[in-house]
């Protein structure tokens, strides 16, 4: 069995030799001529599988992207060639929420402006959603959630609806998939005419995909004065972004919040369970048997925390600025693709276990800390 992998997708060779041959490529330079007598193809959101690429494709029985969204995937076109095929839903959900929760605490700390009290609007309620939305309660914040296609379906009774989100909410986080049409169409859903209905000093903070906002039309926005502050992770042409934009971002990144050395790792262990399950083959490797030690993996908490001690504990793990200086710095010289196939090992909040006799104990694991037994 020959196996193609995207050469920015961790552990394949330790997943899957077992199965066969591993070959890498470049996720965007991949041609059909390289899936020639190729049976299974593992990739990420970088590349479009669609007529032109399986066209030489005269072996392929599996199809496994390791990210949620699969707007890349011509998936009509594989279910009518008999090509089975999976995703990685959720597999980063835990990393792109903890981005998220770096960044309110990183503007918090810069702006002197304390997260108690604010609120703050989640739109999209999938997996990366719900899981922010679950963090969150360990902060003393209110949280309002906007996603109508859960509501109509029932499964979210306290939804609200987007204008009203955007007009109460102090940040607002996106987290929906990349629909081009239709009653549900995210894409610009931040259009101009919402941007500039933003009250001042709201937060937007964009991690889901680029063209969920219209970049060209935020610029306008922000070159026109607006009192914002931008998270960027997504930008709509990547890796040709619209760099104007950058002086107007408060923190920019190459794409990167999911790329947790566990989030990343979990989409390839969700693709070789889904091989087994197909081959009927036991699964036996696990993401235990490969991640490595984390430099720190113990604290001690003693006493009640201050917001900002709290803060002090998330930006140990991972603090949002680190990536924002990388793009900067490094964006001119070496590139969006080669930022972010370059990206530097980034754990979860769960790798730092926590012990003492700290009345919040249970609100930092909420937060997804660990608790020494």
């Amino acid at each position: 069995m020959k196996i193609l992998a995207d050469q920015n997708m961790p552990l394949v060779e330790q997943y899957f030799a077992d199965f066969g041959e591993v070959e890498r490529f470049d996720g965007r330079k991949l041609t059909p001529e390289q899936l020639i007598n190729v049976d299974v193809l593992l990739t990420r959101s970088v590349t479009n599988v669609n007529h032109e690429l399986l066209a030489q494709a005269n072996k392929l029985s599996f199809v496994g992207t390791a990210t949620i969204g699969i707007d890349h995937i011509d998936t009509q076109l594989l279910h009518d060639r008999n090509i089975a095929f999976t995703s990685a839903p959720g597999c980063n959900a835990v990393a792109v929420a903890e981005y998220v929760i770096s960044s309110l605490f990183a503007l918090s700390q810069e702006n002197a402006r304390p997260l108690c009290g604010q609120t703050i609007g989640i739109v999209g309620m999938g997996n990366i959603g719900t899981c922010l939305s679950q963090k969150l309660k360990a902060l003393n914040v209110d949280v309002l959630l906007c996603d109508p296609i859960k509501h109509e379906q029932g499964l979210l009774q306290e939804h609200v609806a987007l204008d009203e989100l955007l007009a109460q909410s102090d940040v607002v986080t996106f987290h929906v998939p990349l629909i081009k049409s239709g009653e549900h169409k995210t894409l610009h859903m931040m259009n101009k005419e919402r941007l500039k209905a933003l009250k001042p000093e709201t937060t937007l903070i964009n991690a889901s995909r680029g063209d969920v906002i219209d970049n060209q039309a935020l610029l306008e926005v922000m070159e026109a004065g607006a009192d914002l502050d931008i998270v960027l992770d997504v930008w709509e042409k990547e890796p040709n972004i619209l760099t104007e934009l950058l002086e107007h971002v408060r923190y920019a990144s190459v794409h990167i919040a999911g790329h947790t050395l566990e989030g990343k790792a979990r989409g390839t262990q969700m693709l070789y369970q889904k091989l087994c399950d197909l081959k009927g083959v036991e699964v036996s490797k696990s993401l235990d048997d490969f991640l490595p030690i984390p430099a720190i993996t113990n604290a001690t908490v003693t006493q009640s925390l201050s917001e900002q001690d709290i803060a002090r504990l998330v930006h140990l793990i991972y603090d949002v600025r680190r990536d924002d200086g990388i793009l900067l710095r490094h964006l001119e010289g070496e590139g969006f693709d080669s930022l972010r196939k370059n990206y530097p090992v980034r754990r979860e909040f769960s790798t730092l276990f926590l012990q003492g006799d700290s009345p919040q104990l249970a609100a930092l694991s909420q937060l997804g800390f660990s608790i020494a037994k």
